[in-house]
């Protein structure tokens, strides 16, 4: 493990071209090293008082832990939704070699 805390960030989105581009601009700025989007996806939620079974994007994207206030905050920003899905996910071990990548490709 690298010394820089590592996690990956679950964000959904309906609009899968939006989240590819929200994905770049986070990649482009640094905040995340990569992103892998799968579309679509089947989300089956409560808002507001109904279930709503509907076809989403979902994008895992891999970062330092310190960044995810700043993913965050992009989100709340930029998202659609009123109250966007932003999960941070920790990254206990892996390739040593990727990890690093990780860390270096947020610097």
């Amino acid at each position: 493990m690298t010394g820089e805390p590592v996690c990956e960030v679950v964000i959904t989105a309906a609009d899968a071209e939006w989240l590819a581009g929200f994905t770049r601009r986070l990649v482009e700025d640094r905040l995340a090293a990569c992103g892998h989007q799968i579309t679509p996806i089947r989300s089956i939620y409560r808002w507001e008082g109904t279930v709503h079974d509907e076809a989403e994007a979902r994008v895992t994207l891999h970062t330092r832990a310190s960044l995810v206030p700043d993913i965050v905050a992009r989100a709340d920003a930029e998202h659609e939704y009123d109250v966007p899905c932003v999960l941070a996910l920790p990254i206990t071990d892996g390739n040593p070699a990727y990890l690093e990548w990780i860390v270096r490709e947020t610097a």
